[in-house]
């Protein structure tokens, strides 16, 4: 599970594109989210977790605070949430969540992508169903009965615990995020997390290899090119 998260995670980092296009993602995605639940992440739980990945992937504050008075201007564009489903080169499955103020333009975007890579959409929930959202975190440690101790005395509802390579994975049901890492900084305060986000984790992994793999990595590119997309899962398990 670890591993395979990992293999993702470092598929959509190597293809996000450049540092503007990444902050321009950020921007809109914290716009949106503290338009529709307030500007104060002390109050906002979802746009504090923005902000905070924000930060880590070194999105400079002027982005941040420009989206956040852009919020708070009441006025500006008007984004929908958009999401597309179906399956790329091997057979994997893949998500496609988007934010929008022309769905007409992102709905052709996105089927280019599934279509120049032999790829097929399919229709609202037709993989969705084979994912978890759940929240994710991992960082360096190798005593996983320890940290299952700290979560169960925090009363967290734990998906699972996994140790491999030196690193600690945990997943809990995406509600449970802030409690998750409340108890980990609160009983280890030095903990550093190599990822601590919310994602849709697949329930099976799909073996990409040969030809499928290149052509993969092309289809991942291009999505993440779209200036409407916003985050891309999947579940693939690319075969070197």
């Amino acid at each position: 599970m670890g591993r395979a998260y990992q293999n993702r995670k470092e598929s959509m980092a190597k293809t996000a594109g450049a540092k503007t296009k990444v902050y321009s993602k950020y921007g809109r995605e914290i716009y949106v989210c503290a338009k529709s639940g307030g500007d104060d992440p002390n109050g906002n739980l979802s746009l504090r977790r923005l902000m905070d990945n924000a930060k880590k992937d070194q999105v400079p504050s002027h982005v941040i605070e420009r989206a956040l008075e852009k919020a708070r201007g009441g006025g500006g564009e008007d984004y929908a949430t958009a999401r597309y489903e179906g399956f790329g080169p091997g057979g994997c499955m893949v998500i496609v969540d988007c934010l929008t103020d022309n769905s007409t333009r992102t709905f052709n975007d996105v089927r280019l992508c599934f279509t120049k890579s032999g790829s097929k959409l399919g229709g609202p929930g037709s993989v969705a169903h084979m994912f978890d959202h759940q929240a994710v975190f991992v960082f360096k440690g190798d005593d996983e009965d320890a940290i299952l101790e700290i979560l169960m005395m925090a009363d967290v509802d734990v998906t699972d615990i996994e140790s491999e390579d030196g690193m600690i994975t945990v997943l809990a049901p995406n509600t449970e995020f802030f409690k998750v890492k409340t108890a980990l900084t609160e009983a280890m305060p030095e903990i550093e997390f190599e990822v601590d986000d919310i994602s849709y984790e697949p329930q099976t992994m799909c073996s990409v290899s040969g030809d499928d793999v290149a052509i993969f990595e092309k289809f991942i590119d291009a999505l993440n090119d779209c200036d409407d997309v916003q985050k891309v899962y999947h579940n693939a398990e690319l075969e070197e």
